[in-house]
């Protein structure tokens, strides 16, 4: 079974850096039904399954490894498992075979199965193909697509899923309070955040901002 709700709104924070900064700012966010904490895929390959599981010991809630399977679901989803994660991403540009599996490996784990669309022109084609949807489609645009003039999240594919298939979709990419407001007024589900160092070009939450304030900032704007 699942262990998101259709009819909640969650705000998802991705943390991208090391784990001790990881480790400060946990404990400030707001605790939460409706905020899921991420991995980053950048955490992740400095920290490995044994910072996954650190997490874990911080936080109780929704934890989600943004792994991005490319190949090698099986695996995959069992490391992501044992560190304690109740969500997994897998890339959209993946073999259907690898989606295939990550999803119905995802099922049988009581694991939240979602398929990161980054790079992919229809998201409808590629669900398509599967032979069950999965949890959640993530409608991405890259960190490096950010500053890019006219690079935007592809919320019209939000219509075109939620009429074919019973899933979520999340909107990451550059989100800050006036994104998420968009991200929830087009359908979407989940609103993903970065945490961002005040030197960083990205936009979301500051590193030196009141977390805790912030994140109740954004769980009162997607309510």
């Amino acid at each position: 079974m699942p262990n998101l709700d259709p009819k909640v709104r969650y705000l998802q924070i991705a943390f991208n850096y090391d784990l001790s900064l990881t480790k400060k700012i946990i404990p400030l966010i707001a605790r939460s039904d409706r905020i899921l904490i991420e991995a980053g895929t950048p955490f992740i390959k400095r920290e490995g399954m044994k910072g996954i599981s650190a997490i874990r010991a911080l936080w109780a809630g929704h934890l989600v490894a943004d792994i991005k399977t490319a190949d090698g679901a099986e695996g995959e989803v069992e490391m992501v498992k044992k560190a304690g994660a109740t969500a997994i991403t897998v890339l959209g540009s993946s073999p259907v075979e690898t989606l295939d599996i990550f999803v119905n490996l995802c099922q049988q784990n009581g694991l939240d199965s979602m398929i990161d669309m980054i790079g992919v022109d229809d998201p409808l084609k590629v669900v398509r193909q599967l032979r069950r949807p999965p949890n959640v489609v993530v409608l991405h645009r890259g960190r490096d697509e950010e500053t890019t003039r006219g690079k935007v999240i592809q919320y019209r594919h939000i219509n075109r899923l939620l009429s074919k298939y019973n899933i979520l979709i999340s909107a990451a990419g550059g989100v800050d309070l006036k994104e998420a407001r968009s991200a929830i007024f087009n359908g979407a589900n989940i609103v993903v955040v970065n945490l961002v160092r005040p030197d960083d070009p990205w936009l979301g939450i500051r590193t030196d901002s009141d977390i805790g304030l912030t994140s109740r900032l954004f769980l009162d704007t997607i309510e």
